[in-house]
Parts: C-alpha cells; structure tokens; sequence
C-alpha cells in the first residue's frame, strides 16, 4: 500500500466518523447532566431530512443547516419535556423520538417529493462544499508534507473542521468552566446542585439544547455535506454506534473522538473490502463487510471495555425534595 493511499483510507475515516464525532458529543452532554439519550438517532435523522428539505428549497446549505438545527433542537426538547419536566421513562421517550422520525421523514418524503422517501438532489450553493485551504495546490508536489496537508487536512467541508473542532471546545466546556462544573454535578448529585440554589431543570434543559444542535450539525453533514440529498433511513444506525463510542470512552470527550475515528476506518475499511477476494475463502460477502463495524461494537463493549460507569444520576428522574 502507497502512502497516497494511505491517505486516501485515511482521508475517508476522517469523513466517515465526523457524524458520530457529533452525535457522540451530543450524548456526552445529555448524559453528563444525567439524562439518557438514545434518541440521537432519531434528531440526526430529523435534521438530515429537514436540512436537505430546505437546501433543495433555499438553494442555501446554510439555510438548511439552520432548520435542520432547529428541528433537532425541538425533539431534544420535546425529550427534556417528557423527561425532565414530566419524569418519563427516558429510554421509551429516546425510542418515540427514532420511531417518529424515522416514519415521518419518509411519509413527508413521498408526500413533497414523490421520490420514495428522497429529496431533490442538491448542487452548487445547496451543499457545502470542499474549502481548500492555504498552500494546498502549491504544496501538492512536496513529497509526503504535501499529499497530508492537500489531500488529508484540506479539502473537506466546513462541518468536518467544526466536528474536530468542538472535541476541544467540549473539553474545555466540561472541564474548564462553571457550566461545565454544574454540568457534571447536575449529572452525579442532582440534590446537591438543586440544595446550592441552583435549578436542575434548566441545566438539564440547556444542555438538551446543546445535544440538538450537535445531533443537527450532524445530520446536516450526512445529507448536505457527504451526500446530496436525503435518503430514507440515512443514518443507519450511526445514533447508536455514537452511543457505543460514547460508553467505549467513558463519558470523555477525547477518547470519544478517537474510539469515533477506529469506527469511522472500520467503515472506509468497509467500502475498499467489497468486492475483495482472499485465497482459499473466495470473495467476502458485502453483508458481513457491511456490519464489520457494528461487529466490533459488541465486541468492544462486551470484552475491553472494562468497568465503565455511567454518571450516577444517569437515566434517574429527579423529584425536589420538599
């Protein structure tokens, strides 16, 4: 294997795993103020099919990545408003959520654009296109340096950068400030917070207003950026494998981004192996290929994880004590 196509596999994971950077970023918030999210799915969805909607109306990739964000932000409150306010079930309400959007996408599909469930194909403004950036095509020739920095840094899309680049800012968020502080206490000892006077419920909803507009950015990307138009079931399952890295990395936002990276080669390992012959086995079948990824999921949770623990208020309605 050449070093350009090294880059190249490389180049793919990088484009593979930016929705699940999002997505599990997305979890990461939800869960370390103490609410179980497995409606991630579902916004990513919602928001894919909302953005491509308008994109293809608006001629604007920005104009849809702005109602995409705004319809994942409603569902992540409509998932605050079930779990939060009325101390519903969180896994039935994250179920509701992929449910909903993954049949209402596909009813409106049909219904606007009689296409099967798919939108209009977008071009030119209508996506968001690959920004070159500075010395790419003068630094091209330059032997290893260039092929990196032309081919494997540059040329992607503004929410690939954005995707990277909220992995730091994450960190510093939960780490380094006082939300981030009350965040992580809202998420371990709910009573404690609330005795300091300071209201569970509107940090548990902010920070449902944050795992929306990451969950947006995300199905924005697979739609607007990566593809052309929305397809039905789009996301094909990546909420979840956002939710596997998110327990893989123990709650941290850059053992997310890595353990996000080993799912997203997996899946450009995925698209160079079909088709692949292997001496005394003949070709690999496209289906097991395809859950490869999926595959090391349950592995890795099952067998190296180790002990991971949840933030403790994970998953538990909060009742004021009076």
């Amino acid at each position: 294997m050449t070093l350009l196509d090294v880059i190249a596999l490389l180049d793919a994971m990088v484009r593979t795993s930016t929705p699940l950077v999002l997505a599990a970023l997305a979890g990461l918030y939800a869960e370390r103020a103490g609410l179980v999210d497995i409606g991630l799915e579902g916004k990513m969805l919602a928001a894919a099919f909302a953005s491509a909607a308008m994109a293809a109306y608006s001629g604007s990739a920005w104009a849809g990545l702005g109602m995409g964000v705004v319809v994942s932000v409603v569902l992540a409150l409509l998932h605050g408003y079930a779990s939060i306010t009325h101390r519903g079930n969180q896994v039935v309400s994250g179920l509701a959520i992929n449910i909903l959007a993954s049949g209402l996408t596909v009813t409106l599909g049909i219904a606007w654009y009689q296409r099967g469930g798919q939108t209009p194909s977008l071009e030119g403004d209508a996506r968001f296109q690959q920004i070159v950036l500075p010395l790419a095509d003068t630094l091209r020739e330059v032997p290893v340096i260039g092929p990196i920095w032309s081919e494997l840094v540059s040329g992607h899309s503004v929410l690939v950068y954005a995707a990277f680049l909220a992995v730091p800012l994450t960190a510093w968020i939960v780490y380094r400030t006082r939300f981030g502080l009350r965040l992580r206490a809202v998420g371990e000892n709910p009573a404690a917070v609330d005795t300091a006077g300071i209201s569970v419920t509107a940090l548990r909803y902010q920070a449902m207003v944050l795992t929306g507009v990451l969950c947006g950015l995300a199905g924005t990307y697979l739609s607007v950026a990566q593809n052309a138009s929305f397809g039905r079931d789009m996301t094909a399952g990546k909420g979840y494998l956002a939710l596997a890295a998110l327990i893989f990395a123990k709650w941290k936002p850059w053992p997310v981004m890595f353990t996000c990276l080993l799912f997203g080669m997996l899946e450009a390992i995925e698209a160079r192996l079909q088709g692949t012959r292997i001496p005394g086995i003949g070709e690999i079948p496209v289906q097991f290929i395809q859950a490869l990824p999926y595959i090391l999921t349950v592995v890795l949770l099952a067998g190296f994880i180790g002990r991971a623990t949840a933030p403790k208020a994970s998953g538990v309605p909060y009742v004021k004590e009076r």
